[in-house]
């Protein structure tokens, strides 16, 4: 009797079972796999490699919705870490921009970190060969992308570098102009605690979620919705030297080191809008 009412429950689970989740479309499951393949790719530094664990790429790139054929714009790449990734995924269908710091800037740092991202391109380019460098420095230099043109445009912890020097809005703006209607707006950014009143100038590095949506809604962005992927709640927020004070900057040195490399990165919120 048992056994033939297990059978009976299998009879009618085993059916549903079949209808419990909706297929993978095709090209989403390659837009995967290829994403997971770029991630994984030889060229990628271990140091590199070490911080997937905090900044989780795969997922981040993901529920944004990126696609390879997709044209995108990543704002201000820094040292590459994401363009070791973009570049190679958007090589052969899509188009990749990297709208950096202006290399003919009177600040030092601007020209360091731009010859240095150039050195890095030349160095591999049957990988970086295609990859569109376009300068960001407002107010002259805005055009990141011809207007109109771009899928999707990502910005990984920057906000609150353009809050300290009073470009947020024209940043924002630049980022609605490049972007098609229906475009994708990608935001990864420290998260502020949301009982503390936001620092105009982010002195701390930390930027309130609701600070940032409102930003982005002011120069014409839909939010469409925010994952948990890039959380950490370790993250008491309150450093001697802001956030970076946490791995991987390090700013107090080895003091509490271990204390802060238990911590791990920063938390972070991860935000979607659209361009109507």
């Amino acid at each position: 009797m048992q056994a033939t009412l297990r059978r009976h429950i299998l009879s009618v689970l085993l059916p549903l079972s079949l209808f419990s989740a909706a297929p993978v479309p095709a090209e989403e499951s390659s837009a995967g796999a290829e994403l997971e393949a770029a991630v994984a790719g030889a060229h990628r530094p271990e140091a590199n490699r070490a911080r997937d664990r905090y900044r989780h790429p795969v997922e981040t790139l993901s529920f944004f919705g990126i696609r390879p054929d997709m044209t995108v714009v990543e704002i201000f790449p820094g040292g590459g870490w994401y363009t070791e990734i973009l570049a190679p995924f958007l090589r052969e269908k899509g188009v990749y921009y990297a709208a950096g710091l202006d290399p003919d800037s009177g600040s030092e740092f601007a020209r360091r970190s731009m010859h240095a991202f150039r050195d890095k391109l030349e160095a591999d380019p049957e990988l970086y060969d295609r990859v569109r460098v376009t300068v960001l420095a407002p107010p002259d230099k805005t055009a990141i992308a011809p207007p109109g043109s771009a899928d999707m445009v990502l910005t990984f912890r920057n906000i609150h570098n353009w809050m300290a020097a009073g470009t947020a809005e024209q940043i924002f703006a630049a980022m609605f102009a490049a972007l098609k209607p229906g475009g994708v707006l990608g935001v990864v950014e420290h998260r502020g605690d949301p009982a503390v009143p936001q620092d105009p100038k982010a002195g701390t590095g930390y930027v309130r979620q609701d600070y940032a949506i409102r930003l982005a809604e002011k120069a014409g962005f839909k939010f469409v919705a925010d994952s948990e992927v890039n959380a950490n709640p370790k993250d008491t927020k309150d450093y001697p030297k802001g956030v970076w004070t946490l791995p991987p900057t390090f700013a107090m040195k080895d003091q509490d080191r271990e204390k802060y490399l238990a911590i791990g990165e920063s938390d972070r919120f991860t935000l979607k809008f659209v361009k109507p």
